[in-house]
């Protein structure tokens, strides 16, 4: 996996809560940003805004349309992203640390998850 997006994206990505079994992660960008590559463990999503993205990995693109207030499962990844959207992003990430023994291989997963 690639960088930690706190380490890659530090102007979007900051820490808001840590423990021995989570960490909380705040999320904000403006219409046309594009982040460096990152991974995230397995988590969840919740968005405080609704905004659009086009998700990158491997040579795949995902294109996504998120309302304000929902949660996503967002299986283990890395990828990049750009606000393809007219609005800024406000999101929070509920990382877990302890992996799922039914993790995919990395490069699978790209973009949030149905259930």
């Amino acid at each position: 996996m690639s960088g930690d997006p706190v380490q890659t994206n530090p102007g979007q990505y900051s820490v808001l809560f840590e423990n021995d079994r989570v960490r909380v992660l705040e999320y904000r960008d403006r219409p046309g940003f594009e982040s460096v590559e990152h991974s995230h463990p397995d988590s969840v999503m919740i968005t405080a805004s609704s905004f659009r993205r086009r998700l990158s990995s491997g040579g795949r693109t995902v294109d996504v349309d998120i309302p304000a207030g929902s949660a996503h499962w967002l299986p283990a990844q890395t990828h990049s992203g750009r606000n393809t959207g007219q609005t800024d992003t406000h999101s929070f990430f509920v990382e877990l640390k302890e992996p799922s023994p039914h993790n995919p291989p990395d490069g699978e997963a790209l973009g949030p998850q149905a259930s």
